[in-house]
């Protein structure tokens, strides 16, 4: 899943933000070795943290349907995870990299969600909205000069990108056949009792026999 976000990012970045430019797109930590070794205008896109984003978890089981349409497998849904990036532009001189992030912070944020055709793998395969979120302030436990810190390099400016991807648990239960027996009202007296199954699949009730009890002391 994480290589698959990698890509829709760049893609998102090469292809809208920076189309018509010759910068290019790293995902290399942005290191004083790497900055020393860069020979060409870049954006580096750098992955620092993933956390689940526990606000998405969902409770419960989700049905898997088969041919006949009653209920095959039951599966946990889908797991969120909060890829942060630090997003951060270098060129020869300092305007230049603010216009670069001032176009790449217009163009992100008209996206609430990774356009759906720059998705690809499982992120494709779940149909499912993968939101994207931009400099937002960073949690209280998580300060940006820390990130630069830990990398060794001098404090930079940049763009807090998020990216909310699902993924799947793969854990899935089979179900039991479809249920045969009826269920059985008496109504008393010499008033009909009803049977009447209740499909697996839960689409309601079927009428399958009516009876009429003999009279008498129960």
């Amino acid at each position: 899943m994480i290589h698959e976000v990698d890509e829709a990012l760049r893609r998102l970045v090469r292809e809208v933000a920076l189309r018509g430019t010759e910068v290019e797109v790293a995902f290399d930590a942005p290191t004083k070795d790497w900055a020393a070794r860069r020979n060409a205008p870049t954006v580096n896109v750098y992955l620092y943290d993933i956390r689940e984003d526990l606000r998405r978890r969902q409770r419960g089981m989700l049905n898997e349907y088969g041919p006949t349409g009653a209920v095959a497998a039951r599966h946990l849904p889908p797991r969120h995870f909060k890829l942060s990036y630090l997003v951060t532009a270098w060129t020869q001189r300092p305007e230049d990299e603010h216009r670069l992030l001032a176009k790449l912070l217009t163009e992100l944020l008209r996206h609430e969600a990774m356009p759906a055709d720059m998705l690809s793998g499982s992120l494709a395969a779940l149909k499912l909205p993968v939101p994207v979120t931009v400099a937002l302030p960073p949690p209280e436990d998580r300060a940006f000069a820390d990130v630069w810190t830990a990398l060794g390099g001098e404090l930079k400016p940049s763009l807090d990108v998020v990216v909310s991807a699902p993924v799947e648990s793969g854990r899935v239960f089979a179900a039991g056949p479809p249920a045969e027996a009826g269920l059985e009202l008496d109504l008393g007296g010499d008033d009909p009792v009803a049977h009447r199954v209740l499909p697996a699949n839960g689409d309601g009730e079927r009428p399958v026999a009516m009876t009429r009890r003999a009279p008498g002391p129960r």
